[in-house]
């Protein structure tokens, strides 16, 4: 077992929790739990990779906070082992989409009979239609992005809180993470209710320096999220471009019709979109020259998040019989490139 020193008073009963994923956003929640006196008598850890797990356990994890002129350097037990682990009250998985079948038994290993699991994540999730009354689709389970359903088994999506994320971050070296923006944070029960948990779990956000928005209705804003990720994201892989060149340039009708596409979707499936297309553009515009974690994931030479960005709205369209010729075309293209970096990837192994 790993030494994971705890501090002085509990004050939850979540008192074992790990960050599935300590990447940029996922690095930043360790850091921030681990820092902060109101998780006293909670053992905070993480899962992580490579030069990162090996410089977040030789210097702490150094979290660069805008304003700030010194980064938070924190302390907790960081493992790819989830064996040195013992089992878990609560887990919060910052994993992508297309990541999430190979770790669910992990993921289900770490956590207790009785545990939880936040699942902070773009796009459309596996656990979409578990409770979902509002699209007479209720219990219906998304191959492509749960082969085999093996999430759904290992996982189950009544453990589920999801989470909507507003955060820029970025990993600017193994152990240092760079926020950009104050950041937040959506969670609610994919069964619309707000129990006791939610909100327990929700203090815990609020209590190491997160702005948490509790919600019943947590499909609205995986939704009004994704208008911008299925167009930003692909457009930017295909053409290297960053945010500002995209909405301030001739793809700025693309990017519209994409969100016009999108937006349908989810309405006919009973959800609403808070945010007319025009708000939403103005909205994308304040990221500035920012690049998409798409475009970021191709010039690292990564697979990219296809599944839960593009072709699930593809998937959950024909569920909702509408048409969307350009997320169609947009889903072939992307798919293209990805196929071919990977294949570019296995020539040079």
């Amino acid at each position: 077992m790993l030494n994971t020193a705890t501090t002085q008073q509990a004050t939850t009963r979540f008192r074992n929790i790990c960050i599935f994923g300590a990447g940029a956003i996922g690095g930043a929640l360790a850091a921030r739990f681990a820092a902060s006196p109101a998780l006293a008598g909670s053992t905070i850890s993480a899962i992580a990779r490579g030069a990162h797990l090996r410089a977040i356990r030789e210097n702490g994890l150094h979290l660069h906070a805008p304003g700030k002129t010194e980064p938070l350097i924190a302390k907790f037990a960081a493992t790819d082992t989830v064996a040195d682990l013992p089992p878990q009250d609560l887990v919060i998985v910052t994993l992508k989409g297309h990541q999430l079948s190979a770790a669910s038994a992990d993921i289900a290993r770490l956590l207790k009979r009785d545990g939880r699991v936040v699942m902070i994540q773009n796009g459309i999730p596996w656990w979409y239609f578990h409770g979902d009354t509002a699209s007479g689709l209720e219990g219906r389970q998304i191959e492509a992005l749960d082969p085999g359903g093996l999430i759904w088994q290992r996982i189950g999506p009544e453990r589920v809180i999801g989470g909507v994320i507003y955060q820029g971050a970025q990993m600017i070296e193994p152990g240092h993470i760079r926020l950009t923006s104050t950041g937040l944070l959506h969670l609610g029960e994919p069964s619309g209710t707000l129990p006791p948990a939610l909100t327990e779990i929700a203090d815990l956000f609020k209590a190491s320096g997160w702005t948490i928005k509790p919600t019943d209705r947590i499909r609205d804003e995986l939704w009004l999220k994704l208008l911008g990720n299925a167009a930003l994201n692909p457009i930017s892989a295909l053409t290297r471009a960053r945010i500002n060149e995209i909405v301030d340039g001739p793809l700025e009708s693309l990017v519209r019709t994409i969100m016009i596409e999108t937006k349908t979707v989810a309405e006919r499936l009973g959800c609403h979109v808070n945010s007319t297309i025009d708000q939403r553009l103005e909205h994308t515009r304040t990221l500035g020259g920012a690049k998409t974690s798409m475009l970021q994931d191709l010039e690292q030479g990564r697979s990219m998040e296809i599944m839960p960005l593009t072709r699930a709205i593809t998937q959950l369209a024909r569920m909702a019989d509408v048409p969307t010729p350009t997320n169609d075309m947009l889903l072939l293209l992307i798919s293209q490139l990805d196929q071919s970096m990977a294949q570019a990837r296995a020539d040079t192994a």
